[in-house]
C-alpha cells in the first residue's frame, strides 16, 4: 500500500467481526466502517438483559456510544468529529428516530456532515438498535 492508502484496526476498540478495518485512509479522506455501541469486551452500551433474557435497549445510550466510538476511531488518525463530511446511519426501527436524532444533535449542528438515515431489517447482533458509517475529509 502506498502512504496515501492505509487501513487500521484501532487498539482499545471492539475487534471487527470480520476481515475489515475500523478506518481506512485514501488520500485526504478517511472512511470509517459501520460502527456500533459494542465495547472491547463484546458487551453493548445501551443494552442490558436480565437472567430471564428480557432486554432493555436504549437508543440514546447506543447512539451516544456509537458517535463516541467514531470519534475515538477518527482520533487514531488525528482527526475529529468536526472533520466528518458524510454519515450513513442504520436504525432497526424508525420509532427510535427521535431519540437517535436528539443525541445526534448533541454532537453535530445543521452545518455538520451530510446525513442519510434508513431503517434496516436487522444489525449483526439482536441488541443493536443503530449502526453508523462515516466519511471524513482530513488532509495529511
Amino acid at each position: 500500500m502506498s502512504n496515501q492508502v492505509h487501513a487500521r484496526v484501532v487498539t482499545g476498540k471492539a475487534t471487527p467481526r470480520g476481515k475489515f478495518p475500523h478506518i481506512k485512509r485514501a488520500g485526504d479522506f478517511l472512511f470509517i466502517s459501520g460502527t456500533s455501541s459494542r465495547r472491547p469486551d463484546n458487551s453493548f452500551a445501551g443494552a442490558q438483559a436480565d437472567a430471564m433474557g428480557t432486554t432493555q435497549l436504549d437508543i440514546h445510550d447506543q447512539t451516544r456510544a456509537v458517535i463516541e466510538n467514531i470519534r475515538d476511531i477518527l482520533q487514531s488518525e488525528g482527526a475529529g468529529l468536526e472533520d466528518l463530511v458524510e454519515i450513513s446511519a442504520y436504525l432497526v426501527n424508525m420509532n427510535d428516530f427521535g431519540g437517535y436524532n436528539e443525541v445526534y444533535g448533541e454532537f453535530f449542528s445543521a452545518d455538520g456532515p451530510t446525513r442519510t438515515t434508513v431503517a434496516v431489517h436487522q444489525l449483526p447482533h439482536p441488541h443493536l438498535l443503530v449502526e453508523i458509517k462515516a466519511i471524513a475529509y482530513f488532509p495529511k
